[in-house]
């Protein structure tokens, strides 16, 4: 994986990524180059038309994105990715006629865009179908090299198993610490020398995975191995790498205290942040006003109530504040005032509420509590104090998500379904220890694209 603005992509994404943004510049010069023999126009250079180009192939590349095509189903089925080319080139088409509206003379014509269109469709299936068991094969995978034998390692061992994982376990070294779960492990007294072994298998990584340390650390030698260019890694680390979330079965205070991370307090970062909340809670309200009103007539015809609701929240550095959302259950749906998860076809959800939860509508009227700096549009679901003081109870480290503000969209909503039990918290709060840790702008960026994902494909809702 490479680490870029410190959120870690896999090297076959990055690849692929690349060769799609340079396959749609083709397209799109391409379907220019046809039309214009069409109707005997001079071709001329590319360099005459650098922002068509460049704009037809961004907005396509960010649709690609947001429809997920980079992610692992689309990689390992043709079929899906075909699917979701499809619906990226429908976004794409549809982005690019609101910059043409904005921006005249910024995108393709219409027919050189059609053209352009068919041949993008061509060229990222052909390329998908050349390369998807390359991109799939061991070349892109780091070979590590597992210093433990225990449940530790038995926890990499499983995640090998996964057709998506990015790397091929060369061996395990039994530290003599405990039971060993892993037959195949060498004991490390048979082991002569332990970074020529790691230079014998061809190791990139060494990922050290101990029950104990205590007495069972071989600093020696992977201070050798280290200066030899292998990089060594510990289990929390790998974890949050791999899966893109804090493992609370792994992590202890001190790793928090060493690990690189926590530094969304950065002025230039908050300002950035700040601004771009203020920017795109306006827009969102101005563009879905009349939505909203919409859906809110449609509530009250309904069901007896306001169309409405506000509700204590908890946010940034544990202080509480009134969210507004759009009512999608009943009126009494919390008689006496008790707090309750909501459930899969939770019956207490109007036909009306079922709708507007599943696509997200009801979340809408939060962009001005962003507007008004109570929220950001990207952060943790901000929770209700009811579950906050419980959860805080039963889970490390929960307090340590509302050092960014909430957001009405975030890391754990497009990585998790909707959480509706403890244990579904505890997952949350892992996402949500990931991007408070690695919070840069460009993450904000990949989760409001991939948001547009979680909104045609709402498979989480409740």
């Amino acid at each position: 994986m490479i680490r870029l603005f410190k959120h870690y992509i896999p090297y076959p994404v990055l690849v692929l990524g690349l060769i799609d943004f340079l396959l749609l510049m083709m397209a799109a010069e391409a379907g220019w180059i046809f039309r214009a023999v069409q109707i005997n126009m001079g071709i001329g250079s590319i360099a005459d038309r650098p922002a068509p180009i460049f704009s037809f192939a961004i907005a396509l590349q960010l649709a690609l994105i947001a429809v997920g095509i980079y992610g692992p189903e689309a990689l390992q089925s043709l079929r899906f990715a075909a699917a979701r080319i499809l619906v990226a080139i429908s976004l794409g088409v549809i982005f690019l006629s609101l910059m043409s509206f904005a921006m005249p003379g910024v995108t393709l014509w219409r027919s050189n865009s059609l053209y352009a269109m068919v041949l993008a469709i061509l060229f990222l299936m052909v390329v998908r179908i050349l390369l998807g068991t390359i991109l799939d094969s061991d070349i892109f995978k780091r070979r590590l090299l597992i210093l433990g034998a225990g449940p530790r390692a038995g926890r990499i061992a499983a995640m090998e198993k996964r057709q998506e994982n990015g790397f091929t376990i060369a061996g395990y070294v039994d530290m003599n610490e405990g039971p060993s779960l892993i037959e195949s492990a060498v004991k490390r007294q048979d082991i002569a020398n332990l970074p020529q072994h790691v230079i014998d298998l061809a190791v990139s990584e060494v990922v050290v995975a101990l029950e104990e340390r205590r007495n069972s650390l071989p600093v020696a030698d992977l201070l050798t191995i280290k200066t030899t260019g292998v990089h060594v890694n510990e289990l929390s680390s790998f974890l949050e790498r791999e899966t893109g979330r804090v493992d609370l079965d792994s992590v202890n205070p001190s790793w928090f205290i060493f690990s690189d991370g926590f530094s969304s307090g950065r002025r230039l970062s908050t300002l950035f942040k700040r601004g771009f909340d203020i920017l795109l809670s306006f827009l969102l309200l101005v563009l879905t006003g009349p939505i909203i009103l919409l859906f809110a007539l449609l509530i009250r015809l309904e069901s007896r109530g306001g169309s409405f609701f506000t509700q204590e929240r908890v946010g940034l550095y544990g202080q509480t504040f009134k969210i507004l959302k759009l009512r999608s259950m009943r009126s009494d749906a919390e008689t006496g005032g008790e707090a309750r998860w909501a459930t899969k076809n939770d019956p207490r959800t109007t036909r009306i509420g079922r709708f507007i939860r599943k696509v997200r509508i009801d979340e809408l009227p939060q962009a001005w509590s962003v507007l008004k700096g109570e929220m950001s549009f990207v952060g943790p679901r901000p929770e209700r104090p009811q579950f906050v003081n419980d959860l805080q109870t039963k889970m490390p480290y929960y307090a340590e998500r509302h050092i960014v503000k909430p957001g009405i969209t975030g890391w754990a909503q497009i990585n998790y379904p909707y959480g509706a039990s403890t244990e579904d918290a505890r997952h949350k709060l892992e996402y949500d220890l990931y991007y408070a840790k690695n919070y840069t702008p460009f993450l904000d960026l990949l989760i409001i694209l991939q948001t547009l994902r979680v909104i045609l494909w709402p498979d989480g809702a409740r």
